[in-house]
């Protein structure tokens, strides 16, 4: 999902995750760079880039972005990129290694969040994630709902006091 807006007379770009905070318990944060051609930029400019599938997954002392699907640029020529080949993140080696550790442990993965541009660089917020379970889901919407009634609950009592 790619979410647009001005601010400061520029344009924003970010596309977000849908799926990740609905299936994930999110357990640490990272920001990092990614590796990308000029029409892969452009196209994400554009806000023509899906997160939801992808994953992250480390090869040979290097992390991989997988399954990131970026839309081939519309004025691109034959030199267009591939949309779903793999990207490589760059981090500090001591995100790296913490990383990789918290991945061989196991049960855990390697979710994009959402990526968004600083300044005018391209960057990817990766967590290292664990999986819900239906009834942690269940409770979270639960939970949703009982939040949303005490809200209405409050601002209807506040209406009465008026």
């Amino acid at each position: 999902m790619a979410a647009s807006n001005k601010k400061d007379g520029t344009r924003v770009t970010e596309i977000r995750n849908s799926k990740a905070l609905r299936d994930y318990f999110v357990d640490e944060k990272f920001e990092a760079g990614i590796a990308l051609k000029g029409t892969e930029v452009k196209s994400i400019r554009a806000g023509r880039a899906q997160i939801n599938d992808c994953f992250g997954r480390v090869e040979k002392g290097e992390l991989w972005l997988l399954n990131m699907h970026v839309e081939e640029y519309a004025f691109g020529n034959r030199f267009n990129h591939d949309p779903r080949r793999k990207r490589k993140l760059l981090l500090h080696k001591h995100q790296l290694r913490k990383i990789a550790m918290a991945l061989d442990a196991g049960g855990r993965a390697l979710v994009p969040l959402r990526m968004y541009f600083k300044e005018s660089l391209l960057k990817v917020e990766v967590a290292i994630c664990t999986g819900k379970q239906l009834y942690d889901k269940r409770d979270d919407i639960k939970k949703r709902t009982e939040l949303m009634e005490a809200k209405k609950a409050l601002k209807h009592r506040q209406s009465l006091s008026r």
